[in-house]
């Protein structure tokens, strides 16, 4: 690494919020460029003239691409998270609670179109690379929580069955909503039509949410039978 860098001594220079800043600029453009071309598609050096820094810089912060691949599927977990917790549920009754969970993640995603390929590139990274473990795994506890809370309410009225596990249904529920995104190939083919479409997403989120409701009501399960293909 070069010291006479000038971004660079400029950037130990500079105040706390400058530095802030920077920072948010270049995950801003590090997340758009590695939801574009994936992890090993995208050069450092882009990201850095996009954010309008030196490569020098990029890496006296992050140290490698992987670094801040991973500090970008961070900020991404975290951010959904607290979007998904600032849910406020408890006036709503349990069934329809869980629906608008459920729901307002898939809106996340079709409001977002780098969820989707993040999260595809997240899978290569963490199940290969030890060394770069996402902070989801300390942050997913307090979704399951959060979602517990909602189970055990139903639970209590008589609307859920008894014993759901939380962890195994946030789990199956995240990757059943999400998957017309994260797996947009396979499911829209088997389907037949655009998951992440418009209607497509429409058509694919009521049955998935739908399918998730059917495996914890104690009775008045939705229809799960032919749907309307979109056009």
């Amino acid at each position: 690494m070069s010291v006479t860098d000038p971004d660079l001594n400029n950037d130990e220079a500079a105040t706390p919020s400058r530095k802030r800043a920077t920072l948010a600029r270049l995950l801003k453009e590090a997340r758009l460029a590695f939801s574009a071309k994936g992890l090993a598609g995208t050069r450092v050096d882009d990201i850095a003239r996009a954010a309008g820094v030196t490569k020098q810089l990029v890496y006296h912060y992050f140290h490698s691409k992987e670094q801040l691949f991973a500090s970008v599927l961070d900020e991404s977990a975290q951010d959904l998270l607290a979007d998904l917790l600032t849910l406020e549920l408890d006036h709503l009754p349990p069934t329809e609670a869980l629906r608008v969970l459920l729901m307002h993640l898939l809106d996340m995603y079709r409001d977002d179109p780098t969820l989707g390929s993040l999260a595809q590139e997240s899978i290569r990274l963490h199940e290969h690379d030890d060394a770069h473990q996402s902070r989801f795994a300390r942050m997913a506890p307090v979704l399951v929580s959060f979602t517990d809370r909602i189970l055990r309410r139903g639970e209590r009225t008589g609307e859920f069955v008894a014993g759901v596990d939380a962890r195994l249904f946030c789990a199956a529920a995240g990757l059943l909503v999400t998957s017309g995104f994260t797996n947009h190939y396979i499911v829209s083919t088997t389907v037949g039509f655009d998951t992440a479409g418009a209607e497509g997403m429409g058509a694919w989120g009521q049955y998935a949410v739908d399918f998730v409701l059917g495996a914890v009501l104690a009775g008045g399960r939705p229809s799960l039978g032919r749907q309307p293909t979109p056009s």
